[in-house]
């Protein structure tokens, strides 16, 4: 007989045409779920990274109200940190020659808000671009961008005290909260570097150093050094 077996034929390809189908089906929702289960661990780990970071920055930008010490004749420190340098150099732009200084380094676990180290007149303040090298680097703010303020004091009256500040190797930015010009009292926020730094204090040489190499500063409360 002639199309003998066309039905059965029909009948298969349908049910193969179905059988396909059903498979794309499930197929797409595995494909579906896997996906699912992996954009929801994604986005756990985001969040969680996000959280983290969020963390960090509101504790990396804190900003203490340092308890200054009372006394005359006393200099605190502009930065929290550590004090890793202290001799003699030459600063020709503010200072005017040979002066104190007392470097200080800031890593990323310190406050990185500065203060006024004396009380007085912001008389200089000069930009300087440059590198980024590591802020590790004793040597750093002869070649990094950096910020200088000069103070003249109120106490003793007309003296200079010169504060730098280095950006480095992750900070790169330097936020002065002062311009030329303004008023300060002992211990006011001047600025702020952001991430690891540098900071540098510099001091008539009749002014009487008194830190060391080693010793751990909080910015605005330790006594770096004092008139004589």
């Amino acid at each position: 007989m002639s199309n003998a077996g066309k039905a059965r034929r029909a009948a298969l390809r349908l049910v193969g045409w179905t059988f396909a189908v059903l498979l794309l089906v499930l197929l797409a929702a595995w494909v579906a779920r896997t996906l699912g289960s992996l954009v929801l661990t994604l986005s756990t780990l985001l969040v969680a990274i996000w959280a983290a970071f969020a963390i960090f920055t509101l504790y990396f930008f804190r900003d203490p109200t340092p308890r200054v010490p009372s006394g005359r004749g006393l200099i605190v420190a502009p930065a929290y940190g550590r004090v890793d340098v202290v001799d003699r150099t030459t600063e020709p732009r503010f200072m005017g020659g040979e002066c104190h200084r007392i470097s200080m380094f800031l890593s990323v676990f310190d406050v990185h808000v500065q203060y006024a180290p004396v009380a007085g007149r912001v008389a200089y303040q000069k930009h300087t671009p440059g590198a980024y090298v590591s802020a590790l680097r004793t040597d750093s703010g002869a070649y990094n961008e950096n910020i200088l303020l000069g103070l003249e004091t109120a106490e003793p009256r007309g003296e200079k005290v010169a504060v730098r500040l280095i950006a480095g190797l992750i900070a790169r930015r330097i936020v002065p909260f002062v311009e030329a010009g303004d008023e300060v009292a002992q211990g006011d926020r001047i600025s702020l570097i952001q991430f690891g730094s540098r900071v540098e204090l510099y001091l008539p040489l009749q002014a009487k150093v008194r830190v060391k190499p080693g010793d751990r500063v909080a910015g605005g409360e330790t006594v770096v050094a004092t008139w004589e």
